[in-house]
Parts: structure tokens; sequence; C-alpha cells
């Protein structure tokens, strides 16, 4: 079975420590402790993983993030982006072709996950019975250390 982890950005950038860094890759920008984590888990329990951005949509470790944005879903901003174009984007980086889904983020994504894999995809959210972020900091950190994933309930 192919799979796929998608993990949140997050609002603390590279560029708010280095204001003159220019572009750099997505794997490079995001600094909260949070996205830090979520990525952790990524790369200990996956293969393949990708950021959902706002603004740049599904970003690979690799992809070139071209400045700072302050973009985040539920927002009522012109720069978020459609669910259309945000479908688009995942069939042209063959992120359709995965048969499971893993968020790493809370209830704001599923909207927008539903939207562009449909009901065809099993997605889980390991995290969604965790009530705030510092219980979620805690089990990626407990699952990355024990070498176990944390099962969606």
């Amino acid at each position: 079975m192919k799979r796929l982890c998608i993990i949140p950005c997050g609002a603390k950038k590279i560029w708010d420590v280095d204001p003159d860094i220019g572009p750099s890759a997505a794997k490079d920008v995001y600094l909260s402790p949070f996205h830090r984590a979520c990525r952790a888990y990524a790369q200990t329990f996956f293969t393949d993983w990708v950021i959902l951005s706002a603004k740049h949509g599904f970003l690979r470790p690799e992809d070139i993030v071209p400045e700072n944005y302050d973009v985040t879903f539920g927002m009522r901003h012109p720069e978020i982006m459609p669910n259309d174009e945000l479908k688009a984007q995942a069939e042209k980086k063959k992120l359709l072709a995965y048969d499971e889904i893993v968020m790493l983020g809370g209830k704001k994504y599923r909207p927008v996950l539903k939207s562009v894999f449909g009901d065809s995809r099993q997605i889980t959210y390991p995290l969604a019975g965790y009530r705030g972020i510092g219980y979620m900091l805690q089990a990626l950190k407990k699952a990355v250390d024990d070498g176990r994933e944390i099962k969606a309930k």
C-alpha cells in the first residue's frame, strides 16, 4: 500500500530569523516546534511526505518557497490556493497515486483534503483525538522516540 504523509506548514518561517536569506527549500522554511515535530514524524515513518501550505499548496521538501507569507486555511484571504488548483497540483505531483493519506493537522484540513482526494482514498488524522498542541507535540515526540506510529482514532 502506497502511503503519503501530509504535514502542516507553520507561521514561523526562516525569514523571521534571517530576513535576507531569499528563496529556500520547503524543508528549511518552516520553523515552528509543531511543524518540526510533524516533519520528524513524517521522516521517521514515511518514505513520501509533503507540506501543505494555504498559499503554495502541496510542497515537496525540495520545492522552493520564494518569500515570506502569512496565510492559513480558514482565513478569508485572496492568496489561499483554491481547492480546484490544489486538486490540479495534486494530480501534477502524482499525489493521487497514494492509497492512504495521513494528515498531521487539525480539523481545518478535512474539507480541503476531502475536496482534493475525494472518498476514493483512506485519509487518517492520527492527531484528531488530542486536545491542544502541547498534547500533539508530546504524542509526536513519543511516537518518534518509541518507533511506533500514532494510531488514528
